[in-house]
């Protein structure tokens, strides 16, 4: 049977003036048409070749050799081309641009931006979009505590925080307490597994480990001073909020920092701020 939204291997049946007819052997009333520009050279009829069903800009099933950049229920980084008044269309990777109707559209779809988008069948058969994509993610990562990780983001939850997708295949989230960086639907970023959950879940931060982190920190720090005349009125004391609207960091990671800073004899902690040594 012939699905659309997969690969499958088919029998080339008959070869006609713009394409062939292609099909499952002796079921010839599934048989669909390949252009001529998609057939291997030196194919014949009788010869098995693998290719990607799906529908045209007339919603007739078509073949293609082309490879998509996703298939049905799988995951895809995409470029969005279009927005028209039906929904937005993303390039991946075949003739016919793939739609997202506005009701799979979580969030404001921009042009020119990629995002990640999971390929699902309509109730017309036809292959469109989504960017709900947490149901094609996978809880099956080979990841552990402290492994790096690339991923893209693609929701953002007000008080739990960013919903990412380690390697467009697996569910990670940058808790709340970890975020110090703006992020949107869309961004690709790195981050570190900070928390395997008990389900295989991943819980990630966007800060490296402590000891590095420091010393990223104490430069900034000390960058954030010299550019203000050796002195600013944050301290060890400090409201949390001051300190991440300042650094864009916990108050935990800037006194670190700061106590680096004052061990090593670079700047004074003083009851108003600190300042350079």
């Amino acid at each position: 049977m012939i699905k659309v939204g997969t690969y499958q291997e088919l029998e080339i049946k008959r070869i006609v003036e713009h394409g062939a007819y292609i099909g499952v052997k002796e079921h010839d009333e599934d048989d669909i048409f390949l252009p001529t520009k998609q057939i291997p050279k030196g194919a014949d009829i009788g010869d098995v070749i693998e290719v990607f069903i799906y529908r045209d800009s007339k919603d007739r099933l078509i073949a293609t050799r082309k490879k998509p950049y996703a298939q049905l229920g799988g995951v895809g980084y995409l470029e969005v081309i279009d927005n028209a008044t039906i929904g937005a269309f993303v390039d991946w990777g075949l003739e016919k641009d793939l739609l997202v109707p506005f009701k799979q559209q979580y969030y404001k779809l921009r042009k020119g931006q990629s995002y990640l988008f999971g390929i699902y069948e309509d109730k017309s058969g036809r292959l469109c979009g989504t960017t709900s994509v947490y149901e094609y993610l996978s809880d099956e990562s080979p990841y552990e505590t402290g492994d790096y990780v690339n991923g893209v983001v693609y929701k953002i939850k007000e008080e739990v925080g960013v919903f990412v997708a380690v390697d467009n295949k697996y569910r990670g989230l940058i808790p709340e307490s970890e975020l110090y960086k703006e992020v949107y639907p869309g961004d690709e970023i790195k981050a570190r597994v900070i928390r395997r959950r008990y389900d295989g879940k991943l819980d990630l931060s966007m800060r490296r480990e402590v000891e590095v982190q420091i010393g990223d920190d104490a430069k900034l720090i000390l960058a954030r001073l010299e550019n203000n005349e050796g002195f600013l009125p944050l301290h060890d004391k400090s409201k949390p909020d001051e300190i991440k609207a300042e650094f864009n960091m916990s108050k935990n990671a800037f006194k670190r920092a700061i106590g680096s800073l004052y061990k090593a004899k670079k700047i004074t902690i003083d009851s108003d701020g600190i300042r350079l040594v």
